[in-house]
């Protein structure tokens, strides 16, 4: 028995060698960019329905609020101004827009010319996003208006959290006076915070440039980011129903003159900005970004977009936003599917979750829609980790339980691989002899990180184990994370002598580290 103690432990041991060394990301259980895409909720012919509802929608009915460029690109391309200001853009129109369109493109990481993501096909990756005006503090449980230090923060903890593959800001700055400060410090913040693709948005047009200016001066030179792009912007471009945002407009226009990639964003609310019926929500979706797609092609052929159909949900007895919703789900994987049915980089909203507090009705929601969105193909999954009260809010806890979750949901998104190896027949026929368990056997060893992934705040102890271990719930250890993190990591990847080039340029209100 003796003996048999000693070859457990030694095997133990050797375990947890193996599970704490670090891996290359190629050989993790888990990776950015796994294909998806099993997940249909609709059949092919209800997809052509869609699509055919959208055409009907913007050849019959059109755009509202176009500024003089669109409407001079699209009528210069076949589409007309109707007597109400409306812009009509046939059929074929659309078609040749979807032609041009870039099929597939790589958002760089910064500084880098081939690490990143690349969005197209049926590749999945998961991504933060938001324009939250809340922070949930974890102390009292309360809510505080957001700040360009959060900015900052949020993107500091994403650096570190390995299942978010792309950041995008999380929470607005509303310390901030003017809309030029918002958008030169929150593009800061982003840029200084995480080496990942990332993104950010935009108040006015002009702003586009002097960010562009300041991932010039980041990045070495001028020119530089239009070499490898490592932000995307993110910019709702649309007054639903079928109406142009102008300002939005007028950034996006700007965005494609400063090669910056764009999420080509749609938000209609079902019930309220858009159709209760779902279909008709996600058909009036697809028609609007199916304009903003057009209209930036003609301006220039191929560039790098990501059909942001986001189509939201109202609870129909009030009216108020229910982002973590069955409906939500469910639309969010069609729309997911709809972009990729066109051949078009995708990007969707879930993880949208109704509850206030990272609870057991936030883990719910936040599960439910990731998955299905997951599990639809979406090459880009926003607001997966950290956002609460319906994207009014957003934690820093959370985020880091989220990370968890997305790493869970991307091994289903992997699935299993059936190999003859796999089947693992030898390996059973071996055990079956000597010694009866599998625990020590070299497979168990070699695929205890290729094969199985692993919380990094989840419990799994057994309940004595918990309780001896201080009993502490998943938010806790989450918030001692956070603490750690902070308190400790500081990215590099910007030189503090670039850092000072462009604090001098630029009038950047974060202080200095």
């Amino acid at each position: 028995m003796a003996e048999k103690r000693s070859r457990r432990a030694g095997g133990r041991a050797a375990r947890v060698a193996l599970r704490q060394a670090p891996l290359a990301e190629d050989a993790r259980a888990v990776w950015p960019g796994m294909p998806g895409g099993r997940y249909k909720p609709l059949t092919d012919n209800e997809c052509d329905q869609v699509f055919e509802a959208a055409l009907e929608l913007l050849e019959d009915v059109g755009m509202g609020q176009a500024t003089p460029e669109f409407i001079e690109l699209v009528t210069a391309a076949g589409g007309h101004m109707d007597d109400n200001e409306r812009l009509h853009f046939p059929r074929a129109l659309i078609h040749r827009g979807i032609e041009l369109a870039a099929k597939k493109f790589r958002l760089h990481a910064f500084g880098s010319d081939n690490d990143g993501v690349e969005l197209g096909g049926d590749k999945v990756h998961f991504s933060t996003a938001g324009a939250a005006v809340l922070m949930l503090d974890h102390e009292t449980q309360r809510f505080r208006e957001s700040t360009l230090a959060d900015v900052y923060n949020s993107a500091r903890l994403i650096d570190t959290l390995d299942n978010i593959h792309v950041a995008v800001r999380t929470v607005v700055a509303r310390d901030m006076e003017t809309s030029k400060d918002v958008d030169l410090n929150t593009a800061y913040a982003m840029m200084t915070g995480t080496s990942k693709p990332q993104g950010t948005s935009f108040f006015e047009p002009h702003h586009v440039h002097d960010v562009v200016a300041m991932y010039d001066m980041a990045l070495g030179g001028e020119g530089e980011f239009r070499k490898r792009p490592f932000v995307k912007a993110n910019n709702t471009f649309v007054v639903p129903p079928l109406r142009f945002a102008v300002d939005s407009a007028l950034c996006m226009a700007e965005q494609v003159r400063a090669g910056m990639p764009i999420n080509l964003l749609s938000a209609g609310q079902a019930g309220a900005t858009s159709p209760a019926a779902l279909a008709g929500s996600l058909a009036q979706a697809l028609a609007e970004c199916l304009a903003a797609l057009t209209c930036v092609n003609l301006m220039s052929p191929g560039h790098p977009c990501v059909m942001g159909l986001w189509p939201f949900v109202s609870d129909l007895r009030t009216g108020a936003m229910s982002g973590g919703s069955g409906e939500e789900a469910v639309l969010n994987a069609a729309a997911a599917q709809m972009s990729n049915y066109l051949g078009l980089p995708s990007g969707v909203a879930a993880g949208m979750a109704d509850s206030k507090l990272a609870d057991n009705q936030a883990g719910h929601e936040k599960g439910l829609a990731v998955t299905l969105a997951a599990q639809a193909g979406a090459n880009i999954v926003y607001e997966s980790a950290g956002m609460l009260a319906s994207l009014m809010a957003c934690s820093l806890e959370a985020m880091v339980i989220d990370n968890d979750m997305l790493g869970a949901i991307n091994r289903t998104v992997r699935g299993i691989e059936i190999t003859p190896e796999t089947l693992s027949t030898q390996t059973i026929k071996e055990v079956t002899k000597e010694p009866g368990h599998f625990l020590g056997h070299a497979q168990t060893l070699s695929m205890m990180q290729t094969e199985y992934i692993y919380p990094e705040v989840g419990d799994r102890l057994s309940p004595d184990d918990w309780v001896d271990a201080g009993a502490e719930v998943a938010v806790d250890r989450a918030h001692a994370y956070v603490t750690k993190t902070l308190a400790t990591h500081r990215p590099s990847h910007v030189s503090a002598e670039i850092d000072a080039r462009i604090r001098q340029a630029f009038d950047i209100q974060l202080p200095p580290v």
